[in-house]
């Protein structure tokens, strides 16, 4: 696996196009091309973390945040930016930030946290633009009605200032399923 792949799941995963514009995600130090040894995930890239990788024989960081967040002018050893950015660079380490992309994200951080506390029925309260999907599905007729009742509790359907929206059609499909698969017969 290289850096460029682990980049295309975290950006499946956690669109890179939902964090907030003053952030930085992505590849912030590193090589995309660059063959994947080992992955070290973190809030911050420290120093500490720097270290850690580099014991652990781990080449690409996954951090929360990321470590460079404003203009930088020179890299020096002065600041600990400057000295992760340096030792990072030296020894061949990527870092990756996914910051507020995972935190927009449906899959992210609230959600986690939502799950772990057991919250039933949470929602967005404030939905990030370009963050609209369409769902697709086949199923049997009789359950159209159960499916988007289900899909318009949990917050589908939503489209500016109209609630419950969604789009049928009838017609007549076919699949062929494989080894692992199990279709229901309608």
């Amino acid at each position: 696996m290289i850096v460029k792949e682990v980049i295309n799941y975290l950006d499946e995963f956690s669109p890179f196009c939902y964090a907030e514009e003053f952030d930085n995600v992505g590849l912030i130090i590193g090589d995309y091309t660059q063959k994947v040894n080992g992955i070290l995930v973190t809030l911050d890239s420290t120093e500490s973390v720097i270290d850690e990788a580099i014991k652990s024989k781990c080449n690409l960081i996954i951090s929360f945040h990321p470590i460079i967040f404003n203009d930088i002018k020179s890299i020096t050893t002065n600041t600990y930016v400057e000295r992760v950015i340096h030792k990072s660079i030296k020894n061949n380490i990527s870092i990756i930030a996914i910051h507020t992309s995972l935190d927009n994200s449906i899959k992210g951080v609230n959600s986690a946290i939502c799950k772990k506390l057991d919250i039933k029925n949470y929602k967005i309260l404030i939905p990030k633009e370009r963050t609209i999907k369409k769902l697709t599905t086949y199923i049997p007729s009789e359950n159209v009605a159960k499916l988007k009742s289900e899909i318009f509790k949990i917050g589908g359907g939503s489209l500016g200032k109209y609630d419950n929206c969604s789009f049928s059609y009838k017609g007549l499909g076919s699949f062929k399923g494989n080894k692992k698969s199990n279709p229901k017969i309608g």
